[in-house]
């Protein structure tokens, strides 16, 4: 079987995985209701809509949504639609409620973005908005390595096969001339797929050496005794990269614009809010997360990790374009066709009303 073929089949093993263990909770766990953010009596659905089921991760870089969701933000522009939230643990089960028509809209990665934008066509989705940049880094054992070229010969967790930090891990390493085999993570450094929930105690147990995470992970290992060797925004112009966006179902998007519009305008609203009131915008993260997963973070690992993330409505196009040329390189994505991924027209809309300017889809968007 030839290579290509072969890290096909593995890839889409490593995707079904994940979806088989979600499938049986419905494609994530659905957050709790919060009591500012209930249908109020008498108000109008919007395009005639019961609910707008809402998509992220319990991860530090949706803080958008968690904001959104805690304030009640989505709820209060979506008026008498209820806005019902389910919260996942990895892009390619997102990606496949959205696909299934059990998810309307949802904040997510790039890589699970580009992927499934590609595998259908060009069929299934759009990217409508952004969220965050930043908040990735490379955290190691300060007493086995000590510089960047120490990290040749070590053991370096990333979250996933081919998902956005193990792109950007295999990335960097070539880029220091070392090569890796993207398909079994071995090679001048060995890459080890460790989901972010368990990273932490690999760490702590020795048996991995450090982590190309995002927060809360990153700054969940420096508690344990970790050092920082390289954030991520560095790599890139003016320090920014996209970490989450939000994308819509194309047929959600076509049938509900006005639904779409009301989540972009909570977006917006949720990431004035956020820059204009950081430590409030950070308490009320970490309580949606402890409502989500039962467990709030500490301060000594909400601090660093909130303060390392930006928030913005700008997806940062050409950064995604250029994340989709690291998967290419990498092996782990064919040349992929991106035109049409991009719509930004009803968030424009949107930023224009708000007194905003305008962002840019780097040639990608919808004709």
């Amino acid at each position: 079987m030839p290579a290509t073929s072969a890290l096909r089949r593995a890839l889409a093993v490593m995707a079904v995985l994940p979806l088989l263990t979600l499938a049986a909770c419905g494609y994530g766990s659905q957050a709790k209701d919060d009591d500012t953010a209930k249908v109020a009596a008498g108000a109008k659905k919007i395009d005639g809509l019961d609910s707008v089921r809402i998509g992220y991760f319990g991860n530090l870089t949706h803080g958008t949504a968690l904001v959104g969701n805690k304030k009640g933000l989505f709820q209060k522009e979506l008026g008498g639609t209820e806005a019902k939230y389910a919260v996942f643990n990895a892009g390619p089960s997102e990606i496949e409620a959205l696909n299934s028509g059990s998810l309307d809209i949802g904040f997510i990665g790039p890589s699970p973005a580009v992927n499934g934008y590609t595998k259908s066509g060009g069929k299934n989705l759009r990217i409508i908005g952004g969220s965050a940049s930043g908040g990735v880094k490379l955290v190691v054992d300060p007493d086995k390595v000590k510089s960047l070229k120490d990290v040749e010969g070590k053991r370096i967790a990333t979250p996933q096969l081919g998902n956005t930090q193990d792109v950007a891990f295999l990335n960097w390493v070539a880029e220091q001339g070392w090569k890796v085999d993207a398909q079994s993570g071995k090679g001048d450094v060995t890459v080890v797929r460790s989901d972010n929930k368990v990273t932490p105690d690999a760490f702590k147990a020795g048996s991995v050496d450090g982590a190309w995470v995002p927060e809360p992970t990153a700054s969940k290992l420096v508690a344990e005794g970790g050092e920082v060797l390289l954030d991520e925004a560095t790599l890139w112009p003016d320090e920014e990269f996209v970490i989450t966006n939000i994308i819509v179902r194309q047929e959600f998007l076509e049938e509900h614009p006005k639904a779409v519009e009301a989540v972009l305008r909570a977006s917006v609203e949720a990431n004035k809010w956020i820059n204009a009131n950081p430590e409030e915008a950070k308490a009320a993260a970490n309580e949606q997360l402890e409502a989500d997963s039962g467990k709030a973070l500490p301060a000594e690992v909400l601090d660093p990790a909130w303060e390392s993330i930006e928030f913005t409505d700008d997806p940062l196009a050409a950064t995604l374009d250029a994340q989709a040329e690291h998967a290419v390189k990498a092996g782990l994505l064919e040349e992929p066709d991106l035109d049409g991924i991009y719509d930004l027209t009803l968030l424009n809309e949107v930023l224009k009303a708000a007194g905003g300017s305008a962002v840019e889809d780097a040639g990608l968007g919808a004709k």
